[in-house]
């Protein structure tokens, strides 16, 4: 399987990608760079078909994934298995867009918009 470095190791492009998705599932829309979207969308996916399945075990492997050092970081698993699994009960994948943002400003890194679809 094929993946983009995004100029880290593996113990820095893991927390990153735990840090993007926790926001994901907060906040329901991030901003960050294309490739790093289009990175954290498969992840995302995955975790929310986990949530779908709503077993104990799915629980502890979505609980292992997700940041949770914080008391708010504890509802995103929390949403994710009351809300979201929920809100995509009925569809069978899918549940994440990109939209394009244009250039950043300082280095012209190509921004774009992760987002959950049918939010609210």
């Amino acid at each position: 399987m094929a993946y983009q470095k995004l100029g880290r190791d593996s113990s820095a492009r893991k927390a990153l990608f735990r840090d993007l998705v926790t926001d994901l599932f907060i906040n329901e829309r991030i901003q960050t760079t294309e490739a790093k979207a289009k990175e954290v969308r498969s992840i995302a996916e995955k975790l929310i078909t986990l949530a779908k399945r709503g077993d104990l075990h799915a629980r502890r492997q979505v609980a292992a994934f997700v940041r949770r050092e914080t008391a708010g970081d504890q509802d995103a698993i929390q949403k994710l298995f009351s809300e979201l699994a929920t809100r995509y009960a009925e569809r069978p994948g899918g549940y994440t867009r990109i939209l394009k943002l244009g250039p950043r400003r300082g280095d012209a890194a190509p921004m774009v918009y992760l987002e959950l679809v049918d939010r609210a």
